[in-house]
């Protein structure tokens, strides 16, 4: 459910409207992006223990101004990684690279590994997804949830665990709606969290986008942004340079119904 500023996971759990994704982001330049996305009003960062950036950006939370309850964390168990005593030993890995006492947020990073894309392990997931339900009942971990998820992969943990994940963190973007996998979650009370909301930059160069964001004075950047949470979904942009990390959370405008389904049926540019 969406309120002024927060989606309230299905566990009453309030998480920001948009995130600060530090993916592609090296942990020697991890610290001062993550240090400008919470001096610009970024109260929401995601990283992951595959980023290799999880000891700075953990630094920049513990130094900056704000206390530590106000700033949403989120990391996630790396792809390759399965398996119950595995993923309680990466989460305690992940804590201790961040220096901190509990996550807002832990994602299983991928059904697959990244170099088996499409291997069966689903067992190996509902082991992984039970040890994070113990994380969680013990308070070390806020809100569970995954990434990359089909909804067979989903529905595997449904059938043999006891807490519905609250996010499925997937590539949603103008023109990759992803409408039916995106349903599902819906129906369950999954978030979704919309990563490469701006398809890792290809969107920008698109006359038709360009000409639909002059309509509403904004940036390409800022249209596609706001087109993600026009949709319900949450999303994560990423930038190194202060003026984009602050246009990106500049968004408060409302794209029309008609320009919303104008987008929803662009074709994937990416294809």
């Amino acid at each position: 459910m969406m309120k002024e500023n927060v989606f309230v996971m299905h566990n009453d759990v309030e998480i920001p409207l948009i995130g600060f994704g530090t993916w592609q982001i090296p942990n020697e330049e991890a610290y001062d992006a993550v240090m400008m996305a919470l001096k610009n009003g970024y109260t929401h960062i995601d990283t992951a223990l595959a980023y290799h950036n999880e000891e700075n950006v953990g630094k920049a939370i513990r130094e900056c101004k704000q206390p530590r309850e106000n700033i949403f964390v989120t990391s996630k168990l790396p792809a390759q990684i399965k398996g119950y005593e595995e993923t309680l030993s990466a989460f305690e890995e992940t804590l201790t690279n961040l220096g901190l006492d509990y996550l807002d947020l832990y994602l299983i990073h991928a059904p697959w590994p990244w170099n088996e894309i499409g291997k069966d392990c689903t067992q190996e997931n509902i082991q992984s997804w039970k040890a994070m339900e113990k994380l969680y009942n013990e308070g070390k971990i806020r809100s569970i949830g995954v990434s990359n998820f089909s909804i067979s992969d989903i529905q595997a943990l449904l059938d043999n665990c006891e807490i519905v994940p609250m996010v499925n963190q997937i590539p949603f973007y103008i023109g990759r709606d992803q409408e039916e996998l995106l349903e599902f979650c819906k129906k369950h009370n999954i978030l979704v969290e919309a990563y490469s909301p701006l398809a890792t930059g290809e969107l920008l160069d698109d006359p038709e986008l360009q000409e639909m964001a002059k309509k509403y004075d904004v940036t390409v950047a800022q249209l596609a942004i706001r087109y993600c949470l026009e949709r319900g979904t949450l999303p994560l942009p990423k930038s190194t340079h202060e003026k984009r990390i602050i246009e990106n959370k500049q968004l408060d405008f409302k794209i029309s119904s008609e320009d919303v389904k104008t987008l929803s049926h662009m074709r994937d540019i990416r294809k």
